[in-house]
């Protein structure tokens, strides 16, 4: 009997031992497999430079099936040098949505001249809305400050008009590298003070886009410093009030432009490298002079009428755009923050796709509420 009882206890630590190794063998497994998966670490240097290796980033759930058509569409565009040019003013990736624009929008477009300043006169056809007949808006394209017209003042201006039924002047201000800072603000004022003679400052709205829109922060700033009365309201779209070496500045330089873009955001330089924009047009422009970039400047911003920001997520902006906000805020501007999912640098230039019907129609009723009220 005793030699039955340890043969039965052998067998059952057999059993046991093979189902630990079974185990083991399990975990040991589970384990690599777990490795094998596993995404490589986040580094990060003792100054908080953060390295982040490479991975994918999808197409925003978020995104409408057109705005994710649109968005990839996009990003595939920028890749292909033949899109990135520009034939008379209007870049190749802009063309499509210009002709469609007009296929969709009725405006009429004078040529005209304002303070001596060129400019492209747009109305509805349908005519100028009662609320809006002693309103105008004042459009100031985009294009680095190096091109893009007439094509961004004709896709930034067409829209609004129509949808807005008001009076829309976009000028053709002043750009580089044959003109320097500030010229394009110049410009902008003789503008203004001439539609001042027929219109009030609180019915003058001024927007644009990217550099449109930086130019439109340099314009409030250039008017206080030559005493002239504040606009009813600013629009800057695709934009904030700050400079950088590399750009606009913040996180969104590294983080928004390779997937908004498809590029690799510019190097910021480091060491004594004078803190200038690498704009030509503001070239020796120090990032923080005031009249080139208002939110280094409390008391300037202060200062500044209902401002309207609008950017995206994908937007290289976007940090400028956040970071402009909240200083307007601190300053008690009433001021409206649109940041659109999903979506880059100047997206609403496409009116087919919903994202950027919902932006025009945050500007027009933006500028419907504010026009006329005293500043």
């Amino acid at each position: 009997m005793r030699i039955h009882r340890l043969r039965r206890g052998n067998r059952c630590r057999a059993i046991q031992l093979l189902a630990l190794a079974g185990l083991c063998f399990a975990v040991s497994n589970a384990s690599l497999a777990q490795t094998a998966s596993t995404p490589p670490a986040v580094e990060i240097d003792q100054d908080g430079t953060v390295h982040v290796p490479s991975h994918s980033v999808p197409m925003s759930a978020f995104l409408s099936p057109a705005g994710k058509a649109y968005v990839t569409e996009h990003l595939l565009n920028m890749q292909n040098p033949a899109m990135r040019g520009e034939e008379n003013g209007i870049p190749v990736l802009l063309k499509g949505y210009l002709a469609r624009q007009k296929a969709l929008f009725e405006v009429e477009r004078k040529d005209i001249s304002l303070g001596g300043v060129h400019a492209y006169e747009y109305l509805p056809k349908s005519g100028v809305s009662s609320p809006n007949r002693n309103r105008v808006l004042i459009n100031l394209h985009g294009g680095g400050f190096m091109g893009c017209w007439p094509a961004c003042a004709e896709l930034e201006s067409i829209p609004v008009a129509a949808m807005g039924r008001i009076r829309v002047v976009s000028l053709d201000y002043r750009q580089g590298p044959k003109h320097r800072f500030p010229a394009a603000s110049e410009d902008v004022a003789s503008a203004y003070r001439e539609l001042l003679k027929s219109y009030r400052a609180e019915d003058i709205g001024i927007y644009g886009c990217s550099a449109g829109g930086m130019l439109t922060g340099m314009a409030v700033a250039w008017f206080q410093q030559h005493s002239l009365p504040r606009p009813g309201a600013v629009g800057i779209l695709c934009a904030g009030m700050t400079l950088a070496p590399n750009g606009f500045g913040g996180d969104a330089a590294y983080t928004s432009a390779a997937i908004g873009e498809s590029r690799v955001p510019p190097r910021a330089p480091r060491g004594d490298t004078p803190a200038t924009s690498a704009l030509p047009y503001l070239a020796g422009v120090s990032i923080t002079d005031p009249l080139a970039a208002p939110a280094s400047s409390p008391a300037v911003l202060a200062k500044f009428p209902p401002t309207l920001i609008v950017s995206g997520t994908r937007a290289f902006d976007l940090s400028s755009a956040v970071h402009t906000h909240a200083l307007l805020v601190k300053q008690g501007v009433e001021t409206d923050l649109h940041v659109w999912e999903g979506m880059f640098h100047g997206f609403f230039y496409n009116v087919d796709v919903p994202e950027s019907r919902d932006c025009y129609d945050v500007i027009v009723k933006f500028f419907d509420k504010h026009l006329g009220q005293k500043t």
